[in-house]
Protein backbone atom coordinates (compact mmCIF):
# COMPACT_ATOMS: atom_id res chain seq x y z
CA UNK A 1 0.00 0.00 0.00
CA UNK A 2 3.10 2.48 0.90
CA UNK A 3 4.17 2.07 -2.56
CA UNK A 4 0.67 2.58 -4.27
CA UNK A 5 0.10 5.64 -2.21
CA UNK A 6 3.95 7.34 -3.06
CA UNK A 7 3.49 9.71 -5.97
CA UNK A 8 5.62 8.94 -9.31
CA UNK A 9 6.67 11.73 -10.20
CA UNK A 10 6.93 15.25 -8.55
CA UNK A 11 8.91 17.11 -5.94
CA UNK A 12 8.18 14.03 -3.90
CA UNK A 13 8.76 11.28 -5.97
CA UNK A 14 12.14 13.21 -6.49
CA UNK A 15 12.97 13.39 -2.79
CA UNK A 16 12.36 9.65 -2.53
CA UNK A 17 14.90 8.79 -5.30
CA UNK A 18 17.59 11.04 -4.28
CA UNK A 19 17.29 9.55 -0.69
CA UNK A 20 17.56 5.99 -2.45
CA UNK A 21 20.25 6.90 -4.14
CA UNK A 22 22.12 8.44 -1.52
CA UNK A 23 21.74 5.82 1.18
CA UNK A 24 22.84 3.25 -1.44
CA UNK A 25 25.97 4.72 -2.28
CA UNK A 26 27.05 6.39 1.30
CA UNK A 27 26.89 2.59 2.28
CA UNK A 28 28.47 1.05 -0.26
CA UNK A 29 25.97 -0.88 -1.90
CA UNK A 30 26.66 1.21 -5.62
CA UNK A 31 30.65 0.85 -6.29
CA UNK A 32 32.45 3.74 -7.58
CA UNK A 33 31.92 4.16 -11.55
CA UNK A 34 29.00 2.08 -11.27
CA UNK A 35 26.78 3.13 -14.03
CA UNK A 36 23.43 4.61 -12.95
CA UNK A 37 20.66 3.70 -15.41
CA UNK A 38 17.87 5.77 -15.44
CA UNK A 39 15.36 3.68 -16.75
CA UNK A 40 16.42 1.01 -14.09
CA UNK A 41 16.17 2.90 -11.40
CA UNK A 42 13.24 4.76 -12.18
CA UNK A 43 11.36 1.08 -12.56
CA UNK A 44 13.06 0.35 -8.79
CA UNK A 45 12.42 3.53 -6.58
CA UNK A 46 8.40 3.32 -8.68
CA UNK A 47 9.13 6.85 -9.90
CA UNK A 48 9.24 8.75 -13.27
CA UNK A 49 12.80 8.72 -15.09
CA UNK A 50 12.09 12.46 -15.06
CA UNK A 51 12.26 12.22 -11.46
CA UNK A 52 15.53 9.59 -11.51
CA UNK A 53 17.18 12.64 -13.64
CA UNK A 54 16.15 15.42 -11.02
CA UNK A 55 17.69 13.49 -8.17
CA UNK A 56 21.04 12.50 -9.79
CA UNK A 57 21.22 16.34 -10.81
CA UNK A 58 21.49 17.06 -6.75
CA UNK A 59 23.96 14.30 -6.57
CA UNK A 60 26.22 15.81 -8.80
CA UNK A 61 26.02 18.66 -6.87
CA UNK A 62 26.56 16.88 -3.93
CA UNK A 63 29.81 15.43 -5.09
CA UNK A 64 28.20 11.67 -5.54
CA UNK A 65 28.04 11.29 -8.98
CA UNK A 66 29.37 11.98 -12.24
CA UNK A 67 27.25 12.90 -15.23
CA UNK A 68 28.74 12.20 -18.79
CA UNK A 69 27.87 14.43 -21.72
CA UNK A 70 26.03 11.69 -24.02
CA UNK A 71 27.00 8.73 -21.80
CA UNK A 72 24.85 8.94 -19.11
CA UNK A 73 25.64 8.94 -14.74
CA UNK A 74 27.99 7.09 -12.79
CA UNK A 75 28.80 7.00 -8.93
CA UNK A 76 31.65 9.58 -8.99
CA UNK A 77 35.29 7.98 -8.46
CA UNK A 78 37.43 9.61 -5.64
CA UNK A 79 40.97 9.50 -6.26
CA UNK A 80 43.48 9.14 -3.15
CA UNK A 81 44.63 12.51 -4.55
CA UNK A 82 41.24 13.91 -4.08
CA UNK A 83 40.67 12.13 -1.12
CA UNK A 84 43.59 13.97 0.67
CA UNK A 85 42.68 17.32 -0.44
CA UNK A 86 39.01 16.88 1.07
CA UNK A 87 40.55 14.99 4.46
CA UNK A 88 42.76 18.60 4.06
CA UNK A 89 39.63 21.00 4.67
CA UNK A 90 38.08 18.73 7.01
CA UNK A 91 40.92 18.99 9.05
CA UNK A 92 40.55 22.88 9.87
CA UNK A 93 36.66 22.27 9.89
CA UNK A 94 36.58 19.47 12.74
CA UNK A 95 39.34 21.28 14.56
CA UNK A 96 36.63 24.45 14.63
CA UNK A 97 33.80 21.75 15.82
CA UNK A 98 36.14 19.95 18.31
CA UNK A 99 37.40 23.76 20.09
CA UNK A 100 33.66 24.47 19.93
CA UNK A 101 32.04 21.74 21.74
CA UNK A 102 34.73 22.16 24.32
CA UNK A 103 33.47 25.46 25.03
CA UNK A 104 29.81 25.22 24.70
CA UNK A 105 28.63 21.48 25.09
CA UNK A 106 26.51 20.76 28.12
CA UNK A 107 27.60 17.91 30.81
CA UNK A 108 25.25 15.77 29.10
CA UNK A 109 26.43 15.77 25.76
CA UNK A 110 30.07 15.39 27.49
CA UNK A 111 28.90 12.34 28.93
CA UNK A 112 27.67 10.75 25.45
CA UNK A 113 31.30 11.02 24.02
CA UNK A 114 32.69 9.44 26.98
CA UNK A 115 30.19 6.39 26.17
CA UNK A 116 30.90 6.59 22.87
CA UNK A 117 34.59 6.30 23.22
CA UNK A 118 34.35 3.36 25.79
CA UNK A 119 31.61 1.77 22.82
CA UNK A 120 34.74 2.61 20.34
CA UNK A 121 36.97 1.10 22.20
CA UNK A 122 35.11 -2.22 23.15
CA UNK A 123 34.25 -2.75 19.37
CA UNK A 124 38.32 -2.67 18.57
CA UNK A 125 39.35 -5.31 20.96
CA UNK A 126 36.66 -7.24 19.48
CA UNK A 127 37.97 -7.09 16.51
CA UNK A 128 34.88 -5.42 14.68
CA UNK A 129 36.08 -2.70 12.70
CA UNK A 130 32.52 -2.06 10.53
CA UNK A 131 31.21 -1.70 14.09
CA UNK A 132 34.42 0.67 14.73
CA UNK A 133 33.65 2.42 11.60
CA UNK A 134 29.98 3.55 12.70
CA UNK A 135 30.75 4.65 15.74
CA UNK A 136 33.52 6.60 14.45
CA UNK A 137 31.12 8.35 12.18
CA UNK A 138 28.54 9.14 15.14
CA UNK A 139 31.55 10.59 17.43
CA UNK A 140 32.26 12.80 14.72
CA UNK A 141 28.70 13.91 13.93
CA UNK A 142 27.76 14.27 17.78
CA UNK A 143 31.26 16.38 18.15
CA UNK A 144 29.30 18.60 14.80
CA UNK A 145 26.32 18.96 17.25
CA UNK A 146 27.48 19.81 20.05
CA UNK A 147 29.61 22.38 18.69
CA UNK A 148 26.49 24.52 17.12
CA UNK A 149 28.52 25.42 14.07
CA UNK A 150 25.78 24.66 12.10
CA UNK A 151 27.97 25.79 8.58
CA UNK A 152 30.62 23.67 9.53
CA UNK A 153 28.58 20.76 10.45
CA UNK A 154 26.99 21.19 6.65
CA UNK A 155 29.85 21.56 5.02
CA UNK A 156 31.96 18.22 6.47
CA UNK A 157 28.58 16.82 5.60
CA UNK A 158 29.26 17.21 2.01
CA UNK A 159 32.77 16.53 2.58
CA UNK A 160 32.34 12.95 4.19
CA UNK A 161 29.81 12.04 1.84
CA UNK A 162 32.63 11.67 -0.66
CA UNK A 163 34.85 9.90 0.94
CA UNK A 164 32.73 6.94 1.66
CA UNK A 165 34.77 4.23 -0.40
CA UNK A 166 38.45 5.19 1.57
CA UNK A 167 36.76 5.43 4.66
CA UNK A 168 35.70 1.91 4.54
CA UNK A 169 38.79 0.70 2.77
CA UNK A 170 40.57 2.32 6.05
CA UNK A 171 38.66 0.63 8.41
CA UNK A 172 39.44 -2.82 7.35
CA UNK A 173 42.92 -2.04 7.16
CA UNK A 174 44.95 -3.85 9.41
CA UNK A 175 46.21 -1.87 12.38
CA UNK A 176 44.73 1.20 11.26
CA UNK A 177 41.55 1.19 14.26
CA UNK A 178 43.60 0.47 16.87
CA UNK A 179 45.40 3.45 16.06
CA UNK A 180 42.59 5.51 15.16
CA UNK A 181 40.58 4.65 18.37
CA UNK A 182 43.90 6.32 20.41
CA UNK A 183 43.71 9.32 18.27
CA UNK A 184 39.34 9.94 18.96
CA UNK A 185 40.06 9.02 22.38
CA UNK A 186 42.28 11.81 22.33
CA UNK A 187 39.82 14.16 20.84
CA UNK A 188 36.92 13.29 23.57
CA UNK A 189 39.57 13.84 26.29
CA UNK A 190 40.58 17.05 25.27
CA UNK A 191 36.58 18.39 24.58
CA UNK A 192 35.63 16.95 28.12
CA UNK A 193 38.40 18.96 29.84
CA UNK A 194 36.93 21.78 27.73
CA UNK A 195 40.40 22.89 26.55
CA UNK A 196 39.34 24.52 23.13
CA UNK A 197 42.90 24.50 22.18
CA UNK A 198 43.75 20.96 22.78
CA UNK A 199 40.27 20.03 20.87
CA UNK A 200 41.09 21.69 18.38
CA UNK A 201 45.23 20.25 17.95
CA UNK A 202 43.74 16.46 18.46
CA UNK A 203 41.31 16.96 15.67
CA UNK A 204 43.70 18.05 13.25
CA UNK A 205 46.39 15.16 14.37
CA UNK A 206 43.40 12.74 13.92
CA UNK A 207 42.90 13.61 10.36
CA UNK A 208 46.82 14.45 9.52
CA UNK A 209 47.06 10.56 10.22
CA UNK A 210 44.06 9.88 8.38
CA UNK A 211 46.06 11.63 5.77
CA UNK A 212 49.04 9.68 5.86
CA UNK A 213 46.90 6.25 5.95
CA UNK A 214 45.48 7.41 2.50
CA UNK A 215 49.13 7.98 1.44
CA UNK A 216 50.55 5.03 2.44
CA UNK A 217 47.41 2.85 0.50
CA UNK A 218 48.07 4.19 -2.73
Amino acid sequence: MANEARPSSGEQAKQHALARLRQAILRGEMSPAQRLVENELAEQFGVTRASVRAALIDLAAEGLVERIPNRGSRVRLVTVEEAVAITECRMVLEGLCAAKAAAVATDDQLTELADLGTAMSKAVADGEPMTYSGLNQELHAKIRQFSGQQVAGELLDRLNAQLVRHRFQLALRPGRPQQSVNEHLAMIEAIRSRDAQAADAAARAHLASVIDALREGD
